[in-house]
């Protein structure tokens, strides 16, 4: 598998050999979707609290007699039939919504959606990216003369000037290889790689 390595300007100045074991995938749909859905999943705390009949604050005084009015039989307030009763399946705090994904099928999620986005132009690899200060402005200066305007770069150590200059920009996510999540892959536009980063890339799915 070839891809593009880019200069400074964002311009293809020539290939880079990638193993197909990785990059040459075949689009495996139901795997990526479920990659997916499972880190979401796992990044959910549960933190909802709902009440039931039992924790709401209402009296025990029955609201009128059994028999003789007209209505319907009514014994507590707190009914979740009635409005501000309690919840009938009230939701918890210690609500598990995590998904089991296997290390193997984690893997194979990463490497299908890698070989996607190289078929589809959306992924290049670039000799390393970097701004001489902590500014936003020349960042997305850089950026824009790149011709990119969501982009996810994944570097093989953090740069402070860079990861500063990034943190104001909505569409720009820096990261290492091994923060390098199946959303954010998705979600982004384009996606650049240095050269170091490609290799531990390589290291961590062979």
């Amino acid at each position: 598998m070839e891809l593009k390595l880019l200069n400074d300007q964002g311009q293809s100045s020539s290939n880079i050999a990638a193993p197909d074991t990785i990059f040459g995938r075949d689009y495996n749909e139901a795997l990526i979707h479920q990659v997916v859905v499972a880190y979401q999943a796992n990044a959910r705390s549960g933190n909802r609290k709902q009440k039931d009949r039992e924790e709401v604050h209402h009296t025990t005084k029955k609201p009128w007699r059994q028999k003789g009015t007209g209505r319907a039989r009514a014994g507590m307030s707190s009914s979740p039939l009635w409005r501000g009763g309690g919840r009938i399946f009230p939701n918890s705090p210690d609500e598990n919504f995590s998904h089991k994904v296997n290390k193997k099928m984690y893997r194979a999620g990463l490497c299908s959606i890698l070989s996607q986005l190289a078929r589809e132009g959306r992924l290049s690899v670039i000799e390393s990216l970097s701004v001489d200060a902590p500014k936003t402005k020349l960042l997305s200066q850089k950026l824009k003369d790149m011709g990119l305007d969501s982009v996810l770069v994944i570097t093989d150590s953090l740069d402070e000037n860079l990861l500063l200059a990034s943190r104001n920009l909505p569409n720009v996510l820096i990261c290492e290889p091994r923060h390098a999540d199946p959303v954010s892959l998705v979600f982004y536009k384009k996606i650049l790689i240095t050269k170091l980063a490609l290799a531990k890339i390589e290291e961590m799915l062979a």
